[in-house]
């Protein structure tokens, strides 16, 4: 079992470096430690979070392919692709996440394991769902 999921938006801090956050320093600091896992499209996520910025010139060509290397080195395993849909769908309704959200909160949920994420929307439905957020106070 992983500490925590890590989503995307964590990520985003590590390779944006006009995005650093006390919190994604957190998450990595125990991801170096712990271990982390993530939904399947987690790296999709980042390969697209990568692609959209480089093209404003943030990071670099080079930055970014040196980001994403670092990131392969990283502990973060992939979860399983869910063959229900049903949970996913759920808690995207519930809480009005998009299904991406919704399939990182259904992971931490699933795992039993807190989320590193700072997506507030994300924070306050694993909250409602008892789950912990990595860096948050519980209230």
């Amino acid at each position: 079992m992983s500490a925590f999921v890590i989503d995307a938006s964590i990520a985003a801090a590590w390779l944006l470096p006009d995005e650093r956050s006390v919190v994604a320093d957190l998450a990595f600091d125990r991801l170096r430690n712990e271990g982390a896992i993530a939904p399947a499209l987690f790296g999709f996520e980042i390969r697209e979070l990568i692609v959209s910025n480089e093209c404003r010139g943030r990071p670099s060509p080079s930055q970014a392919a040196e980001a994403g290397g670092a990131l392969h080195d990283l502990s973060i395993a992939l979860g399983p692709i869910p063959l229900d849909d049903t949970p996913l769908f759920a808690l995207a309704r519930k809480y009005r996440l998009t299904i991406y959200d919704a399939a990182y909160l259904a992971l931490a949920i699933a795992e039993r394991t807190p989320l590193a994420t700072l997506d507030g929307a994300l924070i306050a439905a694993a909250r409602a769902e008892g789950v912990g957020s990595v860096g948050y106070s519980a209230a």
